[in-house]
């Protein structure tokens, strides 16, 4: 059932080209709902008493976004009952009914969402998520061959892993989770072997300065050239984006010369388009002009022992110098530091950082 989802956009592309958020949000959550109750027609069949539930029916009430809802109030009292009778409720993730009375659609990803705010609103002891790996490795498996598998991590620090590139847990899931001190564990759906807990303080934060190396090719970027430089222009421009739903990244401005400068950003690959659209409807002048460049990719350090050890920086910048990877922009937090260098150069430096901070198992 896993392409479900690839599926039914597939068809909406073949019959429909306005896509009404309303209409597609009751088709994309079908998927959800016709695999819940399939696995429930399953255990029954082997005695196990289940009964599927949809996100409405298990009490999810959501705002009226349609394809990209949020969460306002969960009562799973139908859950609750079901596991009082001794029955294991199957619920369909990623979805809702909206204060409308609409079906809603969480958004990619949603079903980890569903699931960590379930486990806080049940009172769960902690909230497994089950994916293709076996937990959190200090980077990409299948980038570099030593990434070793994290027995825990601090929610700060996979927050940070997963908002430049890790994709797995969901971001959002990672946030509601550690809102509500929901304990989450993260493991392999394919064997029974301990995962990655994610915790409140790693007890590995002080021996470890880096955690992970996060790669991610999963952005482009986009240059405006000959922005003038007066108050506003920038403000209008980045509204623009946001009002038309462009999420907006790395933000670099140069230095201003002869009272103008260049703006880059970076966006999702299936945004960069729109997104240099609107910059060119929203600039002033005929002197301005947007490219953007679709073959950049970013790697990012992570670690919260990173506040209180100087040189990560330069260990990272120099590693990138040693192996002639050339840095385009950079962006920091206290926690992390992240490089956007050339796509072809992203596994290169993956593997020279994590070798540099001697991540390897």
């Amino acid at each position: 059932m896993g392409k479900e989802t690839d599926v039914l956009l597939r068809l909406a592309d073949e019959v429909s080209k306005t896509q009404p958020g309303r209409e597609m949000d009751l088709l994309i959550t079908a998927g959800e709902r016709k695999a819940c109750a399939l696995v429930a027609m399953a255990l029954n069949d082997h005695d196990v008493p289940s009964a599927s539930f949809t996100g409405s029916q298990a009490g999810f009430l959501t705002d009226t976004n349609h394809r990209n809802a949020k969460i306002l109030e969960i009562n799973p009292y139908r859950i609750r009952e079901a596991i009082d009778q001794g029955m294991v409720p199957i619920v369909a993730g990623s979805q809702g009914v909206s204060s409308d009375k609409d079906v809603t659609f969480l958004g990619r990803g949603g079903s980890d969402t569903t699931a960590v705010a379930l486990a806080h609103a049940l009172d769960a002891d902690a909230c497994e998520l089950y994916t293709d790996v076996s937990g959190v490795f200090t980077t990409d498996p299948r980038v570099v061959s030593d990434a070793r598998k994290m027995p825990t991590i601090s929610f700060d620090e996979l927050l940070e892993m997963t908002a430049v590139g890790c994709p797995k847990p969901v971001m959002r899931s990672v946030e509601v989770a550690q809102r509500f001190r929901v304990p989450l564990h993260v493991r392999s759906a394919f064997t029974w072997e301990p995962g990655t807990w994610v915790v409140e303080e790693d007890p590995e934060m002080e021996e470890a300065i880096v955690k992970a190396v996060v790669p991610d090719t999963s952005e482009a970027k986009v240059t405006v050239c000959g922005v003038p430089d007066r108050p506003g222009i920038a403000a209008g421009m980045f509204r623009s984006l946001a009002e038309a739903g462009v999420n907006v990244d790395m933000i670099v401005q140069n230095i201003s010369e002869a009272g103008v400068t260049d703006i880059s950003f970076t966006c999702p690959h299936d945004e960069a388009e729109q997104a240099s659209s609107i910059c060119e409807a929203s600039l002033p002048g005929d002197d301005c002009k947007v490219m953007t460049d679709s073959n950049i990719g970013r790697v990012s350090v992570v670690g919260a022992g990173m506040k209180s050890n100087p040189g990560v920086a330069a260990t990272m910048f120099e590693t990138l110098a040693n192996n002639d990877i050339n840095i385009e922009m950079i962006s920091t937090s206290a926690i992390r530091i992240s490089c956007v260098v050339r796509a072809d150069d992203v596994d290169n430096a993956t593997q020279a950082l994590h070798d540099a901070f001697e991540l390897g198992g």
